[in-house]
């Protein structure tokens, strides 16, 4: 009898990544492991072992025709952590296979991150540090005569999954009033977490503090532009912590040029940021190079969730920690092409 075997084609990720020597310990036990990581998994070499594959770590593809020939297939577990469409969600979804993405072990290092830009966008922390740098520096009331105060302030989320809700859970302590636009979620979950359920335009008009966590989707592609950025009160800060295709970047980019915004992203059209891009200097905007969330933590967090799942899985058990894609709800999602972060 042939060993059960576990796929593994984690590209981006490898192993040595996303788990700690003591999880790939737990891994093993489970079953004959065939790895890829140095390149994609080949068709041929999934071909080989498809009979006798009871979980896959990874993005590998798997159409409704593939699928038929993995008869042992219990899960696929996405590390890189994007639902992707280069599966077939309702033929999982009618066998019984779980599709998990334990994307939630980004949740606590990007709100983390995404309070700190809020804080240096309210307070102007770098760029009074740029000042003192060049001796340029002011002192006192003169050097608050832009500054905002987050604390207390009006914020908006974009976005209440699970990077929004660990965001307003961190900012419990500054007392802020919270609204919330989020058009897959109703009222009542939105309520229990203290916010107010808004559309997009009260939101924007009420919020000092506008973050966005939106995941892209077939319906929302630059869905905040040039007559939304103009909805917000002047002086405002706008955060982008999702992905650049959610918004018109280049409106995003001129209402912070004018004047009319303070601006900070962690994401961008075009990853890696050409050297030359003119973006480099548009004025009143704060940059993070799509570092956020990929903190060696997470990382190993992506591992430990998904090695627990699958251990509850093979035992007969439905998951626990990884969030389960749904065929509905997965054939919305409009992932970009996998990125090396």
């Amino acid at each position: 009898m042939t060993a059960p075997v576990i796929l593994v084609d984690p590209l981006p990720r490898t192993l040595q990544q996303i788990m700690a020597p003591s999880v790939r310990t737990r891994l093993e036990r489970l079953g004959r492991l065939v790895i890829s990581e140095k390149r994609p998994m080949s068709d041929e070499e999934i071909e080989a072992v498809l009979p006798y594959t009871v979980a896959i770590l990874g993005q590998t593809a798997m159409s409704r025709e593939r699928l038929e020939r993995a008869p042992n297939l219990k899960a696929i577990i996405n590390v890189e952590t994007n639902f992707l469409p280069n599966l077939d969600y309702a033929a999982c979804q009618a066998r019984g296979i779980w599709v998990l993405t334990p994307a939630s072990a980004f949740a606590a290092p990007v709100a983390e991150a995404t309070l700190g830009l809020a804080l240096d966008l309210a307070r102007g922390i770098s760029a009074a540090d740029r000042a003192f740098r060049a001796g340029k520096e002011t002192y006192g009331l003169e050097a608050n005569a832009d500054t905002l105060r987050f604390e207390g302030a009006p914020v908006g989320i974009i976005g209440f999954g699970d990077l929004g809700r660990k965001f307003r859970e961190l900012i419990r302590p500054f007392r802020n009033e919270v609204r919330v636009f989020d058009p897959w979620l109703p009222a009542e979950t939105i309520e229990r977490l203290d916010c107010r359920q808004s559309d997009l335009d009260t939101l924007l008009e009420h919020s000092r503090f506008v973050v966005v966590f939106a995941a892209p989707t077939t319906e929302n592609a630059h869905f905040i532009g040039a007559p939304q950025f103009a909805r917000m009160k002047k002086g405002s800060a706008f955060l982008l912590m999702s992905r650049a295709g959610v918004v018109d970047f280049p409106a995003m980019l001129a209402a912070a040029a004018s004047g009319h915004l303070r601006v900070a992203t962690d994401v961008f059209p075009v990853e890696p940021v050409p050297a030359d891009d003119p973006i480099r200097h548009t004025p009143n905007m704060l940059f993070s190079a799509h570092r956020t969330g990929g903190t060696a933590d997470a990382l190993l967090e992506i591992g430990s969730m998904a090695i627990a799942d699958l251990e509850l899985i093979l035992r007969g058990l439905p998951p626990q920690l990884c969030r389960r894609a749904d065929a509905a709800t997965a054939a919305r999602l409009r992932s970009p092409p996998v990125s090396k972060t």
